[in-house]
């Protein structure tokens, strides 16, 4: 599933393409993509039509075009979701779900499409939502957002007795991280997921928040991370940061740091991947 540094560098994309542009018309192809907007596809497509791009926002993995009227396009790339840019007459992809015809404010015309395989990830027009979406208000900020607390995140993760990897992943709590940025950033940090989040002192938590970090900044310099075709920016292209990972898909694979192979385990329907040396599993609470 992309994560954050996937979806900015779509938003980025967006952004400099599209803002200015006025929605000229939208076909759905496919009602599930829009299932959440009420009036359904009809009105999905009429609450569209005629609106000029203000703005690309994002917050975690959502992403939103702020429209002139205060309204949003609000997305969510889902497992294989993809916001595609063409000149019109482009072959449609096989999975084109809803296509969208602009005109940019030099008067060329360009179609942006959802392209979504398995159809996990949407759009709907937020009645407005420009700056926010109301739809996402319980999203947390994210850790590259300039506003993000890092000491709200350490007071409220000490007090957790959730494993550190499922507090990275509680988007209440931290946005944007996923199964992969977590895994680098903990084996970044040598910690096993399974630590508790109230056995963590304060350092250590501020500590893990810089390597998020830095994981996800190297990640968007690159791209963001492709293991097959369903991840790929506005123009079709494959993030190569999966050529740079320390723990994530590695199993066997000689740990970087002391050699031990790599180790898989079951997480949450998915994987984790950890060093058994660098990173110790935590011990179990007495009684």
């Amino acid at each position: 599933m992309p994560e954050l540094p996937e979806v900015e560098v779509v938003r980025a994309g967006l952004e400099r393409h599209v803002v200015g542009s006025t929605l000229e018309s939208v076909e759905v192809l496919h009602p599930r993509p829009v299932r959440r907007h009420l009036s359904g596809p009809s009105g999905f497509a009429a609450a569209l039509v005629g609106r000029r791009v203000e703005a690309v926002r994002r917050r975690g993995k959502y992403f939103w075009l702020a429209l002139d009227n205060g309204d949003a396009l609000l997305g969510h790339l889902g497992m294989s979701g993809q916001m595609l840019l063409h000149e019109p007459g482009a072959l449609d992809e096989r999975h084109l779900r809803v296509r969208f015809v602009l005109r940019t404010p030099d008067g060329r015309p360009l179609e942006m499409r959802f392209v979504d395989q398995r159809m996990f990830g949407g759009l709907a027009v937020s009645a407005g939502g420009a700056e926010l979406p109301a739809e996402i208000v319980h999203i947390a900020r994210d850790p590259i957002d300039p506003e993000f607390d890092d000491a709200e995140f350490v007071r409220r993760a000490r007090r957790r007795t959730s494993a550190i990897k499922r507090l990275l992943l509680d988007q209440g709590l931290i946005s944007g991280v996923g199964n992969i940025y977590a895994d680098e950033a903990l084996w970044r940090s040598r910690l096993h997921g399974e630590r508790p989040g109230d056995r963590l002192t304060g350092p250590v938590l501020r500590g893990l928040l810089g390597h998020v970090r830095a994981v996800m900044g190297e990640a968007l310099a690159q791209g963001g991370t492709s293991f097959d075709a369903l991840y790929v920016n506005v123009n079709g292209e494959s993030g190569y940061f999966d050529r740079s990972l320390d723990a994530y898909g590695q199993e066997g694979h000689p740990c970087r740091r002391c050699g031990t192979p790599i180790r898989r385990v079951a997480f949450m329907n998915r994987s984790s991947f950890f060093c058994p040396r660098c990173q110790r599993p935590p011990r179990r609470r007495a009684g």
